[in-house]
């Protein structure tokens, strides 16, 4: 049994798919096929169930991949240990990170960071919260730049940024034109259509627990985004009021753009880097993550 051979059945397992998989392995897909008949024949068990239309992972063929996984991620950890050791300075790191956070934090960073490490290459993860924390857990991802609260027990986490949430309205909204800026208690909101991010996405959860545990209630979520900034604009059209973070609050350069008010209970999300319990940390990622603090640190 050889390393590539356990990759090829992990990225099968991935595609589902042997041309796609043999097309980002960069290999011919009848190679493909020979060596994966070559490790099932030599494993004495079936991996996969071919048909014409599909692929589908057999019993043996999740825990082939998951054990697969995790050796593969011990070697790769290894040769960073090892790099590390002999004082390479040459590189790579995964580095995942919400869409609309990054877009906002990871400009001022890694400008920084490549010109202190110019041979460590940066590989940006885009995904969702859910996502994020499912491959940073099973090591596809070094690190994630996600917001608490946490769903994966595998991981632990350092924090890098605390900032406020506000609140979003229509710009004709009572709300915004009553009270000369003064906080809004979120239990006045119990009535009013929500627009909120879709499942998986952490800020989902934060206005969700923001309602009821400071509110009192349920929200009444009447549309719904993949996009912080949909979610923003389906606002400023009048469809609805959302809780939004400081950070990503526009600043009145589109005409589809909210009133934005604080809220009584001035309440916070945490940013965090996030990496897996035991994972052994490079120079690489402890070098990023000192350079992402002290960047943050300036901003404030």
């Amino acid at each position: 049994m050889e390393l590539r051979q356990l990759q090829y059945a992990l990225q099968i397992a991935i595609d589902k798919n042997f041309s796609r998989a043999a097309e980002k392995l960069h290999i011919a897909q009848p190679s493909l096929s020979q060596q994966l008949s070559k490790l099932e024949k030599e494993l004495g068990v079936l991996l996969f169930q071919r048909t014409t239309n599909s692929v589908e992972v057999t019993h043996a063929g999740s825990l082939f991949v998951e054990k697969a996984q995790s050796i593969l991620d011990m070697v790769e950890q290894l040769k960073r240990e090892m790099e590390d050791i002999s004082q390479m300075r040459k590189g790579k790191l995964v580095v995942g990170s919400l869409p609309i956070t990054g877009a906002h934090v990871l400009p001022l960073v890694l400008p920084v960071f490549q010109s202190r490490y110019p041979e460590i290459e940066i590989v940006l993860m885009e995904e969702t919260s859910a996502n994020l924390e499912h491959l940073t857990g099973i090591g596809q991802v070094d690190i994630s730049l996600l917001s608490l609260p946490l769903a994966d027990d595998s991981l632990t986490y350092e924090t890098v940024i605390e900032e406020q949430i506000v609140l979003a309205l229509p710009p004709q909204h009572p709300l915004t034109r009553s009270g000369s800026g003064q906080p809004i208690d979120i239990s006045a909101l119990r009535s009013e259509p929500f627009i909120a991010l879709k499942k998986g996405q952490g800020f989902r959860q934060i206005t969700l627990e923001l309602c009821q545990t400071a509110g009192g209630f349920t929200p009444n979520i009447v549309f719904e985004s993949s996009n912080i900034e949909t979610v923003q604009s389906l606002v400023a059209a009048g469809m609805g009021i959302a809780f939004v973070p400081n950070m990503v609050s526009r600043g009145g350069w589109s005409e589809l753009t909210p009133a934005y008010r604080p809220l009584a209970t001035h309440p916070t999300r945490t940013l965090v880097i996030a990496y897996r319990k035991g994972r052994y940390l490079s120079k690489a990622v402890e070098a990023f993550m000192h350079t992402f603090r002290e960047v943050m640190e300036r901003q404030e």
